[in-house]
C-alpha cells in the first residue's frame, strides 16, 4: 500500500470515528431527555472515550503526514472548536434546562464547523 493509499486510509478512518462520536453524542443527549438512566452503564461511560481516543489519534497522524505540517491556521481553528464542543458537550449532558439546551446547540454549531472546515481547509469557510 503506498503512501497517498494509507492516507486515504486513515482520512476515511478519522472521518468514520468523527461520525461515530457526534453519533454517539446525539444518542446520550437524547437519553438525557428520554432515558436518563441509560447513562450510568458502563460502556455508554467507556466508549465514547475509546472512540474519541482513537479519532485523536487519527488525526494526528493525519496532520504528521500533511505536507505542510501542523503550523496551518485551519488545523488551529479545528483544534479551538474541538475544545468548545468538548465544553459544550459536558454542559449538555451534565446541565439541566436551558443550559441543556444551549450544550447541544453548542455542541453541534463546533461540529458543523470542524466538518465544514476539514474539507475547506478555511478557518473561515463561509
Amino acid at each position: 500500500m503506498g503512501f497517498s493509499q494509507r492516507n486515504c486510509t486513515m482520512r476515511e478512518l478519522h472521518f468514520s470515528l468523527a461520525l461515530l462520536s457526534v453519533s454517539g453524542f446525539l444518542l446520550r443527549f437524547g437519553w438525557t431527555f428520554t432515558a436518563p438512566d441509560m447513562l450510568q452503564r458502563k460502556w455508554v461511560r467507556i466508549a465514547p472515550h475509546v472512540v474519541d481516543t482513537l479519532l485523536l489519534t487519527a488525526g494526528v497522524i493525519l496532520i504528521f503526514n500533511l505536507p505542510q505540517g501542523a503550523g496551518t491556521a485551519w488545523l488551529w481553528a479545528k483544534l479551538a472548536a474541538l475544545l468548545g464542543y468538548i465544553g459544550f458537550g459536558i454542559l449538555a449532558l451534565r446541565g439541566a434546562g436551558q443550559a441543556r439546551l444551549l450544550g447541544g446547540g453548542g455542541a453541534l454549531l463546533c461540529v458543523a464547523y470542524i466538518f465544514v472546515v476539514a474539507y475547506t481547509r478555511q478557518v473561515v469557510p463561509f
